[in-house]
């Protein structure tokens, strides 16, 4: 993408090929929303989690103990919290993992595979992936890879980009790699497939949405601006009419999450209560992402 700026120009100064190629570099091609759902469900329900643990405060080359160890807690004590709850209501989730993270925490990844729950791709160690050359980039990607295939005995068909953005070769590399689906993007509420310059490129985008994710509300930065600002309860209401929304349309509630920020126990019961009204709510298919992906390519 930063190929085609003209270096001595501002944006207001570019002519519309410039803009309007940056636009449709990867762009947002057909929805797909199927007829129906599988056993009937009026909606798809999509689980995930994001297990940095200790990569981000790693990434910024932070190593003193109060920020690993707050890193610590979500592989420590969150994940078997969450674990235990996703068996209790028989939901399967996503986790998407760092490769860094595995190699931390082994049988977590172990544990997510012997449970039936998906293992994603998530960075290397939680970069960001927007400032790397394509190299690095392709890199970080494959040897990910190659560590959750060998820790969870899948080798994974999803990725999530640690920046939740793409950069001029992300795309690419998501092909190159054999990836089903992405999960990084936000061009819809349901699947979509991803066009590159206006091509389609039979890559399903299972899109997330900062609204449906935990950081925003909960996240702790002791030497920024950030503290939790939304009560627990809040957030239940706003994931729930986000729920209401995918039922009534008949679409896909996908929501992501991070052990170490909702699995505290002020917060873990916000998931435990709207998997039970979920439920209840009438046929519903949980599924993990790459179950979505596959299903809305092969019927929509």
């Amino acid at each position: 993408m930063s190929g085609l700026v003209p270096a001595d120009q501002q944006p207001w100064q570019w002519e519309e090929p410039v803009w309007r190629g940056l636009v449709e570099q990867v762009r947002a091609g057909r929805r797909l929303v199927p007829g129906s759902w599988p056993g009937g469900a009026r909606v798809a329900v999509a689980i995930s989690f994001d297990a940095d643990h200790e990569t981000p405060v790693l990434r910024e080359g932070q190593t003193t103990p109060g920020g690993l160890a707050a890193g610590e807690y979500g592989a420590r004590v969150a994940v078997p919290r969450i674990l235990r709850l996703l068996e209790r209501h028989g939901v399967p989730a996503s986790f998407f993992v760092p490769a860094v993270s595995g190699l931390l925490h082994p049988g977590e990844v172990r544990d997510y595979a012997a449970a039936g729950h998906e293992v994603g791709v998530h960075g290397w160690i939680h970069e960001r992936n927007t400032l790397l050359s394509e190299a690095d980039e392709r890199d970080l990607t494959l040897r990910s890879l190659d560590v959750l295939e060998r820790l969870s005995g899948t080798r994974p068909v999803g990725i999530r980009t640690p920046s939740w953005d793409f950069s001029d070769s992300t795309l690419r590399i998501v092909q190159e790699a054999g990836f089903r689906y992405d999960s990084s993007l936000m061009a819809d509420d349901d699947p979509y497939e991803l066009l590159a310059d206006g091509v389609p490129t039979g890559v399903v985008e299972v899109p997330v949405e900062w609204i449906r994710d935990d950081a925003p509300y909960f996240v702790m930065a002791r030497y920024a601006g950030l503290r939790p600002h939304t009560a627990p309860a809040a957030v239940l209401g706003i994931w729930r009419d986000e729920f209401r929304g995918a039922l009534a349309e008949g679409g896909v509630f996908q929501l992501t999450m991070h052990p170490g920020i909702i699995g505290h126990r002020s917060r873990l019961w916000v998931l435990d209560e709207l998997l039970a009204e979920i439920t209840a709510s009438g046929p519903v298919w949980f599924a993990t992402h790459a179950q979505i992906a596959d299903h809305v390519r092969e019927t929509a």
